[in-house]
């Protein structure tokens, strides 16, 4: 098996003139560094011990030569790097895709896993490790949080497992819970809160609720709404963009999923639309596509073009609306003016210019709601769900039942007078006929009763009639 082990203080020196045994003399490195080198391996880096450790450095050449035999070695001092450092010089530049998720990812593995983690090797992040850094994270972040968190952690370690700068990944050990989702269900709102809720926004940006409402589109999608994306006489609303921020600016993107579709709208949402218009009209905006940064390439200059379109919804400024700024400045002061959420904290600036107002997280009452208050109504008026999943824009009807399954109307019979109504339309059948074949218990089990009538019929000698008489005869 290839290896070896060099001493590097002596070496072989002539045979004794008197014994004729074999001698050592020093090198020139006697005394200095380290003794041992174990080295020719195969693929495997050489490693020195110190004076005095010849007896780990076969035991580290035994196991490095079966490792390396079954082709399961991990070099000990790969895993040396600390998780900040193979966190920013392997696995992030390794990162592609949507630039919007590519930046939360970026920022709950910074806020959440680095400062936990991060100064610590990679071979010294154990199970019990992480047991106690999920034991801090529970009074930092949300359950719902905790969870991509960890597969983020748990995709990094599995890339160092790939890496081969560590044996194992210890998310995937067996005695670790990792987090789950809270199973909360969707809430749907009433007609009345809707109603209060759209009376407490500016006029402007009333139109947004009967949107969300009316068609089920979620906040970026129907902040992205142009008004030749609206077919008025056809009564249907195409999906085709959405408004997001990337780096801090505001882009175009394909809805979630990369998907756009087509939505039914009612009446009353058709009408609600032409008095917005009439009152405020479209305004033409343009962003850049996907990614607001400079392109470096032509590809990407391609790709990042910026569009117009004219926007059902502006700002002040005739701009597009940022979010998280209109969830804050109007949703959640139209929650608290109608009692949904408590009235804000006063709160000093930290600059100490005066004070700002403080309002509740209030997740569970974001703009998602009515998108449920949407999906309940479809559902509760036995809207087939395959279509109100394309509506929503799922990926499939699985997704949209696990999601809103509990705004089916419960049963009330009708399948039973269906099953009733499908068994009545057979009546002609063998089954209701006196002169129907029966089956006995004698044919099951292969004997037949006594009796000439009773014993099996044997076909006539002479030629079959052929498929075609067959046929004519059925």
């Amino acid at each position: 098996m290839p290896g070896y082990i060099e001493d590097r203080w002596y070496k072989k020196g002539p045979p004794d003139p008197e014994t004729g045994k074999a001698t050592r003399e020093p090198t020139d490195r006697y005394g200095q560094g380290k003794r041992y080198k174990v080295t020719g391996i195969p693929g495997v880096r050489a490693r020195s011990f110190p004076d005095k450790q010849l007896a780990a450095a076969k035991s580290w050449l035994a196991d490095a030569q079966s490792d390396s035999a079954k082709g399961e070695f991990i070099d000990p001092r790969d895993g040396n790097i600390l998780l900040r450092k193979y966190v920013e010089e392997h696995w992030w530049l390794s990162r592609t895709g949507d630039p919007a998720t590519l930046e939360t990812v970026s920022r709950r593995v910074r806020n959440q896993i680095l400062p936990f983690l991060g100064s610590l090797p990679l071979r010294q992040i154990k199970v019990d490790t992480l047991r106690m850094w999920l034991k801090d994270l529970e009074g930092v972040i949300s359950p719902g949080t905790a969870v991509p968190v960890w597969q983020y952690l748990n995709n990094i370690l599995d890339c160092a497992v790939d890496d081969e700068r560590i044996p194992k990944n210890p998310c995937r050990a067996k005695s670790i819970k990792a987090p789950a989702k809270p199973q909360n269900k969707a809430r749907a709102w009433t007609r009345e809160r809707v109603s209060a809720v759209q009376a407490a926004l500016p006029a402007q940006y009333r139109i947004l609720v009967d949107i969300g409402a009316g068609a089920g589109l979620r906040h970026g999608e129907s902040l992205g709404l142009s008004i030749d994306d609206v077919d008025l006489e056809g009564g249907v609303i195409h999906v085709n963009r959405q408004v997001r921020s990337v780096g801090g600016k505001l882009v175009y993107s394909l809805p979630k999923g990369n998907k756009t579709r087509t939505v039914p709208v009612p009446g009353h949402l058709v009408a609600r639309i032409k008095e917005h218009v009439a009152a405020y009209p479209a305004q033409a905006v343009t962003l850049a596509w996907k990614d607001p940064r400079p392109p470096l390439t032509k590809v990407e200059a391609r790709e990042r073009a910026p569009q117009t379109h004219r926007l059902l919804v502006t700002n002040r400024n005739n701009s597009a609306v940022r979010a998280n700024m209109w969830n804050e400045h109007y949703w959640k002061r139209a929650l608290a003016a109608v009692g949904v959420i408590p009235a804000p904290e006063k709160r000093e600036r930290k600059t100490g210019r005066g004070n700002r107002l403080v309002y509740d997280a209030a997740h569970e009452h974001g703009f998602h709601c009515l998108r449920h208050t949407f999906a309940s109504v479809q559902l509760d008026a036995r809207e087939n769900p395959v279509a109100v999943s394309k509506w929503l824009g799922h990926a499939d009807a699985a997704i949209t039942l696990k999601v809103y399954g509990h705004f089916l109307p419960e049963a009330d019979g009708r399948g039973r007078q269906a099953m009733d109504a499908w068994f009545a339309s057979g009546s002609d059948s063998p089954a209701f006929s006196p002169g129907a074949p029966q089956v006995t218990e004698s044919d099951v089990d292969g004997t037949f009763p006594e009796g000439p009538s009773a014993a099996p019929q044997v076909e006539p000698e002479g030629p079959r009639p052929s498929v075609e008489q067959g046929e004519q005869a059925a």
